[in-house]
């Protein structure tokens, strides 16, 4: 029996190809017939800041080098023309020999999408801009700073943090903060 519901799947690819597998995909559902099973296809990214010598620049990181997430309902058709597509070297969650694989956790790829702002589920925070914020995940992480800016439809804020003995704007997802003691 065949699953009815569009629910999210993780693909392997080689890493550094996740773009060009999209696009691949993207070409395929028109052509091979299968826009009816694949909604949504998602390299995760997000905008870092690094700094160097007193600079910094903003960098376009993967969050999952190596996959790409997809929306889809798992038909038999819709399943071998992701696995069949080049750069593709399988789906995460199949042990193989023809069983297909296990969906992502909803809550799991909400806090992803949130992560990069392709969630339309708002978060609700207790802190505003001028408030002190804790960093609570990511390299950052235990460190203080004042909320400068909030970007409620993208769930960012800009804090400003000490780095290298200079206060420093850096962005951060809702997620990632948390109001200060």
């Amino acid at each position: 029996m065949e699953q009815a519901k569009k629910e999210w799947y993780v693909v392997n690819t080689y890493a550094g190809h996740e773009n060009r597998v999209k696009d691949n995909l993207e070409k395929r559902l028109e052509t091979m017939g299968i826009a009816d099973n694949l909604f949504q296809i998602v390299v995760a990214e997000e905008t870092q800041v690094e700094v160097k010598n007193d600079k910094s620049k903003e960098v376009v990181k993967n969050i999952f080098p190596g996959y790409l997430f997809v929306e889809m309902i798992m038909t038999d058709e819709a399943w071998y023309v992701v696995r069949n597509t080049p750069g593709v070297t399988g789906f995460i969650g199949s042990s193989g020999g023809g069983a297909k694989p296990f969906p992502v956790a909803k809550e799991e790829m909400e806090s992803i999408l949130r992560r990069i702002g392709k969630s339309d589920k708002k978060i609700e925070v207790d802190f505003r801009e001028g408030d002190t914020v804790k960093v609570v995940s990511g390299p950052f992480s235990g460190m203080e700073g004042v909320v400068d800016t909030m970007n409620d439809q993208m769930q960012v804020a800009t804090v400003l943090i000490i780095l290298f003995g200079r206060e420093t704007p850096t962005d951060f997802s809702y997620l990632d903060l948390k109001l200060a003691d």
